[in-house]
């Protein structure tokens, strides 16, 4: 099927230890592919925790470069409004979205998305048009993960200073 693209998401899933030498066996099955395979394949991994990735297939030849994703800055939120509201049928430029972009500062991309779900089923039901203010009321009741959990991601973007590139 060459040459194409082999998306592995969440890698560190199925590689991780714990589950009786199933994922060792999948490890060394891939590192032996990676290394024998003449065809032209693109291997791109995602991982939500890296740390569980085995060092082994860290080094370049196997993965030559490792990105980080940082949370959307506040232009790629601004976008991110625009392209859900519009999914969900709305005029974009009867929002403000300096505003939403504001306030929705530290939001992952889908919990950008579940505000602007969320009020638009709330504006359904009240049978009140979606504005705004109502969007922003959403996110102001949500606590994303940014402070959920807000050291492990301090951790990780300390982590990525130096070891990866960036690309937001």
């Amino acid at each position: 099927m060459s040459p194409c693209v082999l998306w592995l998401d969440k890698i560190e899933k199925g590689l991780s230890s714990g589950d009786g030498g199933t994922s060792q066996r999948i490890l060394a099955t891939l590192l032996t592919w990676m290394a024998e395979n003449t065809h032209q394949v693109f291997i791109v991994a995602t991982a939500n925790d890296i740390s569980k990735l085995p060092p082994e297939l860290m080094r370049k030849s196997r993965l030559d470069e490792i990105f980080f994703v940082d949370l959307p800055d506040s232009a790629s939120r601004k976008d991110i409004f625009a392209r859900r509201l519009s999914r969900r049928k709305q005029s974009v430029d009867k929002f403000d979205l300096d505003i939403l972009a504001g306030a929705s500062e530290g939001f992952t991309g889908s919990e950008i998305e579940q505000a602007v779900v969320s009020a638009f089923y709330r504006a359904y039901a009240e049978g009140t048009p979606m504005t705004t203010n109502s969007v922003k009321e959403t996110i102001e009741q949500s606590h994303p993960i940014s402070v959920v959990v807000a050291e492990k991601v301090q951790a990780l973007r300390d982590w990525a200073k130096g070891r990866t590139v960036l690309a937001n």
